[in-house]
């Protein structure tokens, strides 16, 4: 099998003593209620050996359990409009710099929550230190993706939630396709290991590093699964 990176990513990274070779999978477009198992089904199980590890993108997951918000049904406020001002517009996707993403957070969490996070955000920044509000509010309101169409317009008027229960998500594929998974949320600025399935012994900051310079793209590559394989060491 030929390994295949993404343009500005490379095939091979090293973790501690060990190589990895790292594949982007290309797929078809994901879209809201297909099936997971039918996606791992026709293009991972055909190329996966015994001891790879998948890393899929928490969006695709998502989509397939309809965890999709409708931008029609979020009604923003002249408070979330006021406090979004305020924020920062990361370059990764939508934040609480833009209002409806605000109001997700108020509806999410509560509106005194997230008057504290504002307050306690725009004072720490005053020292240098980011990622305060998202630390306060957590990760059902940071892991919100979608709302933008700069490079999907599918997802122009609806938001995708983080999956439910990814871990069992994981144990469903590794029950059912024998594939050994992760279900991971990265960009370029930070990843992080949202559930895996039972039968992967390894830590999460060793799994992050195999993963820690996105190699599945930040746009239109249709690359939301990387398979992941040790390298073999060849003896002299």
């Amino acid at each position: 099998m030929e390994f295949v990176s993404n343009e500005g990513k490379n095939v091979e990274i090293k973790v501690g003593e060990n190589v990895y070779l790292r594949h982007a999978i290309k797929t078809r477009f994901v879209k809201q209620g297909d099936s997971y198992i039918d996606i791992f089904k026709e293009y991972v199980l055909p190329i996966y050996e015994e001891g790879d590890i998948v890393a899929s993108s928490e969006k695709i997951i998502a989509l397939c359990q309809n965890r999709v918000i409708k931008r029609e049904n979020i009604k923003v406020s002249f408070l979330a409009k006021l406090l979004s001002k305020f924020a920062s517009h990361p370059s990764t996707g939508i934040g609480v710099g833009e209002a409806i993403k605000m109001q997700y957070a108020i509806n999410t969490v509560g509106i005194f929550r997230v008057l504290f996070a504002s307050i306690a955000s725009a004072i720490t920044k005053l020292f240098g230190k980011k990622g305060v509000f998202y630390e306060i509010v957590g990760q059902e309101v940071s892991g919100l993706d979608g709302f933008y169409g700069h490079i999907w317009k599918e997802y122009q008027d609806i938001g995708i939630q983080l999956p439910k229960d990814p871990n069992k998500v994981c144990n469903e594929i590794k029950s059912k396709l024998d594939i050994s998974c992760m279900i991971v949320d990265a960009n370029d600025l930070g990843q992080e290991i949202l559930g895996k399935s039972n039968d992967i012994q390894l830590e999460d900051k060793e799994l992050i590093e195999m993963i820690k310079d996105n190699p599945a793209g930040q746009g239109k590559q249709c690359t939301p699964i990387i398979l992941i394989r040790k390298k073999a060491i060849v003896k002299s």
